[in-house]
């Protein structure tokens, strides 16, 4: 018999929504205060510099009232746990895309003009309409602030690893970001022989094998959240943080290495 498929992951749209307004509100607050100098650092995204991340902050949040300003899409499309997936098919056009943007505009006031039209088309919309998103496809709009979530606090960390310095990352943003990511490893390497916990935000089974029913669980794999969507994003790698103990990794199963990056 078949395992029964697990229900998805609800989310609490006041909190998503509340969770990108106020990342968003850090990211503008760190980019506001960006030198020429600063703008021309380079970040760990390839030969990207910050002018070309700040570009796809302002990219990324202007996604949603882009795709609202269409008129709603007739079916869905996409899971949200299926977005991960996705990026590495229009990666290309995402670059070539940005490239442009950064180098014909102005990258901070992209990134004011994006908030405002979020500010003005997101607050009215229903979360259960479909928003016609031309990449990856259609989806429902609380999923679809739930990536948002992920874009920004990824990307604040690429920020803060350019700019060399901590930057503030919103408590609900990155709980919804290491559980999509997680959910989405549970999806990728289905199965219940190793228990991944990233505490206090997610907890979840995967890899073939052996189903742990009760007890402590042969094989577990636990990490703080940062190192997770770092790991989860191909930003960190599964052996370097094993060997600098920020992820803890017990049973002969509790490999994740063959299953990481999940964001493609």
């Amino acid at each position: 018999m078949s395992p029964a498929k697990k229900r998805p992951r609800s989310y609490d749209s006041a909190k998503i929504r509340a969770a990108v307004t106020a990342q968003l509100g850090h990211v503008r607050d760190a980019v506001r205060e960006l030198s020429p100098e600063d703008l021309a650092r380079p970040t760990r995204l390839g030969d990207w510099t910050v002018r070309e991340l700040v570009a796809h902050f302002a990219m990324a949040v202007d996604h949603v009232p882009a795709g609202l300003e269409r008129p709603a899409a007739q079916q869905q499309e996409v899971q949200l746990v299926e977005w991960p997936f996705a990026p590495a098919v229009y990666a290309a056009s995402v670059d070539e895309y940005v490239r442009t943007l950064a180098a014909e505009q102005d990258p901070v006031a992209l990134l004011d003009r994006a908030a405002e039209r979020y500010a003005a088309l997101v607050p009215g919309a229903a979360d259960d309409r479909l928003v016609a998103v031309r990449r990856p496809g259609a989806m429902r709009l609380v999923d679809l602030l739930v990536t948002r979530c992920l874009e920004l606090v990824v990307h604040t960390d690429d920020l803060a690893d350019a700019l060399g310095k901590e930057l503030p990352v919103d408590r609900q943003a990155l709980a919804a970001t290491v559980r999509l990511l997680a959910d989405s490893l549970a999806t990728k390497a289905p199965g219940g022989s190793v228990e991944v916990r990233i505490p206090p935000y997610a907890v979840v089974q995967c890899v073939e094998g052996p189903r742990h029913t009760r007890g402590t669980p042969p094989n577990v794999v636990e990490t703080a959240p940062l190192t997770w969507v770092r790991l989860a994003t191909g930003r960190a790698e599964w052996a370097v943080e094993l060997e600098n103990a920020t992820v803890s990794a017990s049973g002969e199963r509790a490999d994740l290495g063959p299953y990481l990056p999940v964001l493609s």
